[in-house]
């Protein structure tokens, strides 16, 4: 999993000339490659799991997702959709894998899980063909919603994420409200857009340029959620739900983003609980991001808050 910790700050001298040696060196793509591994999908006898491969436009390669869907979904009325987003080094079938997921889509959720490789799920700064916010808005909740039974509507569809996947998801809620009636973050990476520069981990910052541009530039800003904060509506971004582990070095951003979402009235939560930056503490968290979820959906009358 990829380290989403604090780095320290360094003379503005030196971090200029290692901006010009990226520079100079070239475009990193987001798709950075991790080790497969195996595949051991945590499933129950009342769900089963598809996986589709189709062509993107927008990143102009075949890209996977994975559905975990309620075995009797074709005999009941179309069903919410719940987008799952992993964490940097992982893929997309880490949700299956590693989370206790399957019981809600038992429950009647219809559960997508798309492939964002290193991207964290917006459009590259650097490279055209890394453009995976519009692939996700776009191409791939037509593609589901063409392929399975969901509701095509904003009060039935939400986002989940994980540390990248987190910053995922409240980006999506903050720059694409129209989409979700719910979202959800657990220990997401807030800071990366503007987190500074560190002699340690040259390469994780390189990469952060490439996606978001330069400090201070337009697009770093504009994938910055404690500057879009500050100029969305609070009346029509979804419902926020946000979460983190107490021994984080995250906790510290996620609840400076939960204080401006209070100074400017946001519907929102933000919980705590002991725990790091791992699958232990993102599954305690699923119990009550799903009843949360389920308050703020339209999902069917069959569907329960889960215990």
């Amino acid at each position: 999993m990829q380290d989403d910790s604090f780095v320290m700050r360094i003379p503005r001298a030196f971090l200029c000339s290692v901006a010009l040696f990226a520079c100079l060196a070239g475009p990193v793509s987001c798709r950075r490659r991790t080790p497969v591994q195996p595949d051991h999908p945590r499933l129950s006898s009342q769900v089963r799991l598809v996986d589709v491969t189709f062509h993107s436009a927008a990143l102009d390669r075949d890209v996977p997702y994975r559905v975990m869907i309620p075995v009797n979904a074709a005999s009941v009325a179309k069903l919410p959709a719940v987008y799952l987003l992993h964490g940097g080094g992982a893929d997309f079938r880490s949700w299956s894998n590693d989370s206790d997921v399957a019981q809600y889509a038992a429950r009647g959720l219809v559960l997508v899980m798309p492939e964002g490789e290193s991207s964290y799920y917006v459009n590259s700064a650097t490279n055209s063909r890394d453009r995976y916010e519009d692939y996700l808005v776009r191409e791939l909740i037509p593609d589901v919603e063409h392929r399975f039974p969901v509701v095509s509507d904003r009060s039935s569809r939400a986002v989940v994420g994980v540390s990248m996947g987190g910053y995922g998801a409240v980006y999506l809620a903050l720059t694409h409200p129209e989409l979700f009636a719910f979202a959800a973050a657990i220990s997401p990476a807030l800071d990366v857009p503007s987190r500074s520069f560190s002699i340690h981990r040259i390469g994780q910052w390189r990469h952060f340029r490439s996606i978001f541009g330069p400090i201070g530039s337009a697009t770093e800003r504009a994938g910055d959620p404690y500057v879009l904060e500050k100029s969305a509506d609070p009346a029509y971004v979804p419902y926020l739900y946000l979460a983190c582990g107490e021994q984080e070095a995250l906790l510290g951003p996620d609840r400076r983003f939960a204080v401006g979402l209070a100074k400017r009235h946001f519907l929102f939560e933000f919980h705590t609980a002991p725990g790091g930056h791992d699958w232990k503490q993102w599954n305690a968290q699923l119990p009550g991001l799903f009843r949360a979820l389920l308050r703020h959906i339209e999902a069917p009358p069959e569907s329960s808050p889960p215990r």
